[in-house]
């Protein structure tokens, strides 16, 4: 997240060298904004009086006046690339925009065309000016993030308050956070109620309330009243740490059509180099009449109107710009290499709880059988349930409102996919799913129940079973729809729940295709198939938020995860982060990519072809050094802009 020199940042080095140019290049001499423009101002000043008084200063003894203007102008414009020009040529460097900046101006000066010389330095100033305010105004979006950092957090010990650094803060201390103040640490409110403020973290506008039980995580400002706060995560586990994390390494995952810019731009530049030579020397050893002043000339155009500078610098800018716009908006991209990856999804795969659903269960009917009543299932299920932190082990305490007798528990056992086995007063009970039943070989009647169902059994004879059901979040439908309307081929559910749980709530949000029963291993196998079956270009992108999802994340072509409450394992897996836990945020993500993917092209296309038309005009003598100049930044400046488009996308 340094500032970066832009004098360098359209090197045609390659992507590791450049980041390297980069990180070094202010060692010594910082990019002074305000400096710039002043030395910009003054070149521009002395070139108009020296193109005003041009033929009073050429007639001059010796012409000292005339070089004295034109040489300062063309100094205070152009130091910065004569130096660092000078600084690659020592470690063997060649064919960069600051080399052929500086052979064409130095050249022009020899053949005595010292306002030209200055106008190519002095417009290729103007053009860094604007691309350095370019670059400044596309971090801002993600220098937020970096900004909802907390300073500090206010430790209440034995009833009074030190103010700590959130890295000392321990699981279980107890935090203050008073109106005004960041909440420093994720953690469970357990006094007071308030309004957060969670645009930082998220991108939404609206703030949420808070009271006694909820969640709330690290960089979220407090707003109104004073919360007392049970620290459940330490702060490099926290919400604000991984974003911190993601933001800072975003850059190092360069797109594809990054890294051929850059290896293009390698070869393109001495290939000009080469041309702009042939150009200036084989004409007048040829030609009949033809002069080695008008070739050179013409020569040193086409060094000018050649530079890549437009391409190196819009297309990286572009990707840069669409992380900021995303990360506005609540999605982090972890790199540019997976905006071209959005821009290619054909096939988006949800997992059902937690992600299209709110993953909040409640029991909603109890169904004894074999002489067992419903108090009885239940005390059975809560019995069984009492060692998980399952969201639906939580939704069966909360059902039971009675106190339960004491109990001892032994052989305590999670089958993974399955449910679970205990042994309870010398009972063998287990609770889980139909699966489960059947590898126990229970029998029972019923197979498929709508929602999810948990089957009881005591010493291998069937209780009955409990049926929890987990509500759709709100922008669940309108994720799909948005989907359907962005023309994504293939839209598909995958489920650890029973097939008719799975097919209600795929009916609902209207989804062609759902894989139900499915282990977190035969997740990654449908993944792998729909990978497989997809076209070719195509690529396949999941989205989840539970440790369970962090196989298939990985294995998709774009894995995504939901950030505000979803898993470590399944964030730190994802190639994009769903700050919001909204589902719909998917659209967003994907319209970030293609509409960056369409700048970075616009800009290639337009670049390569208007530079080709002012090379012809160059040759061909039709086109001076101040279009040769106005052409190259022009491009420059045009590609630049196109690029910011990016940031103001509100992706409606």
């Amino acid at each position: 997240m340094q500032n970066k020199n832009s004098t360098k940042a359209c090197s045609s080095y390659s992507p590791e060298e450049e980041e390297h140019e980069h990180t070094h290049e202010h060692e010594g001499s910082h990019f002074d904004l305000k400096l710039e423009i002043i030395f910009t101002i003054s070149s521009l000043v002395l070139l108009v009086v020296g193109l005003i008084f041009e033929k009073k200063l050429h007639a001059t003894p010796y012409s000292f006046a005339e070089y004295l203007v034109f040489i300062t102008a063309y100094l205070l414009s152009g130091w910065q690339v004569l130096l660092t020009a000078g600084r690659n040529l020592l470690k063997g460097k060649f064919f960069d925009e600051n080399f052929l900046m500086s052979i064409a101006t130095l050249g022009a000066i020899a053949i005595h065309q010292l306002p030209e010389a200055v106008g190519v330095m002095l417009f290729f100033k103007v053009g860094e000016l604007f691309q350095e305010l370019a670059v400044q105004r596309s971090r801002k979006s993600i220098k937020t993030l970096l900004e909802i950092r907390p300073d500090y957090a206010n430790l209440k010990i034995n009833g009074e308050i030190t103010k700590v650094s959130p890295e000392t803060v321990k699981l279980g201390d107890i935090v203050l956070v008073k109106p005004g103040e960041k909440i420093p640490l994720d953690g469970e409110v357990i006094e007071g109620s308030s309004q957060v403020d969670t645009s930082a973290l998220t991108g939404e506008s609206v703030p949420r309330n808070v009271k006694v039980g909820e969640i709330v995580l690290a960089g979220m400002l407090n707003k109104s009243g004073v919360l007392s706060i049970k620290v459940t995560k330490l702060f490099g586990e926290s919400s604000i740490a991984r974003i911190l994390n993601l933001v800072e390494n975003a850059s190092t995952k360069k797109a594809e059509t990054e890294k051929f810019i850059t290896k293009f731009a390698k070869y393109y530049t001495p290939i000009v180099v080469f041309v702009s030579l042939t150009v200036a020397i084989l004409p007048p050893l040829i030609i009949q009449g033809a002069t080695f002043a008008e070739w050179i000339y013409r020569a040193l155009i086409v060094l000018v109107v050649s530079c890549p500078c437009g391409l190196v610098i819009s297309i990286p800018l572009g990707y840069f710009g669409g992380i900021g716009g995303a990360a506005s908006r609540g999605i982090l991209i972890k790199g540019s290499t997976f905006l071209d990856s959005l821009a290619a999804v054909g096939t988006v795969v949800f997992d059902k709880t937690g992600t299209l659903s709110k993953g909040v269960f409640k029991v909603t009917q109890i169904v004894p059988q074999n002489g067992f009543t419903e108090a009885q299932l239940l005390a059975l299920a809560v019995q069984v349930e009492s060692q998980s932190n399952h969201p639906v082990a939580q939704s069966i305490k909360e059902a039971y409102k009675e106190s339960i007798s004491p109990f001892e528990i032994q052989d305590y056992e999670e089958i993974g996919g399955h449910g679970i086995k205990a042994k309870i007063d010398n009972k063998i009970i287990i609770a889980g799913n139909d699966r489960l039943l059947h590898r126990k070989n229970i029998e029972h009647d019923l197979c498929d129940v709508a929602g999810t169902v948990v089957h009881l059994a005591v010493d291998n004879l069937y209780a009955g079973y409990i049926v929890i059901s987990d509500e759709l979040k709100e922008d669940a439908k309108e994720a799909i729809e948005g989907l359907k309307r962005l023309g994504i081929q293939k839209i598909v559910m995958l489920t650890g729940d029973n097939q008719a749980a799975a097919e209600r709530i795929s009916k609902e949000l209207g989804l062609e295709a759902f894989v139900a029963n499915l282990l977190p291993e035969d997740k990654v196998k449908e993944i792998e198939k729909l990978i497989s079956e997809a076209p070719k270009n195509s690529k396949v992108a999941f989205l989840g938020d539970g440790i369970n999802d962090a196989p298939v994340i990985a294995r998709a072509d774009v894995g995504m995860a939901m950030g505000g409450l979803g898993s470590d394992a399944a964030i730190e897996t994802a190639d994009v982060v769903i700050m919001t836990d909204a589902p719909s945020k998917v659209t967003e993500a994907i319209k970030f990519g293609q509409k960056t993917r369409q700048i970075v092209w616009q800009n290639i296309s337009f670049a390569l072809s208007v530079k080709v038309v002012f090379i012809v005009l160059g040759v061909s003598g039709a086109a001076t050094m101040w279009e040769a100049v106005f052409g190259d930044v022009g491009v420059a400046l045009i590609a630049i802009f196109n690029s910011m488009r990016i940031l103001r996308s509100k992706n409606d």
